[in-house]
């Protein structure tokens, strides 16, 4: 059973996963300069929501997310050079 405070945290490691996917969607949907905004903002909401797991302690949690950050930056270079 999660303490109230690792509930939280576990919220805010959601909200700026949720943040991420939705930038990492709306860089297909954009072009240009925008394509690369969208980019460093999933980058960026991902970063948050790996440093909050590692800050609480979920080490899995970290690593998955870290795993699904790599990914989205080899799509990005492959797909928008």
């Amino acid at each position: 059973m999660l303490s109230l405070e690792q509930e939280a945290e576990h919220a805010e490691i959601e909200n700026f996963e949720r943040q991420g996917e939705q930038a990492y969607s709306a860089m297909y949907d954009a072009m240009g300069s925008a394509a690369a905004g969208h980019y460093n903002d999933a980058k960026y909401f991902f970063a948050q929501a790996i440093s909050h797991a590692e800050r609480a302690g979920l080490n899995d949690e970290a690593r998955r997310l870290r795993a699904r950050l790599d990914h989205i930056i080899a799509v990005f270079r492959h797909q928008f050079p």
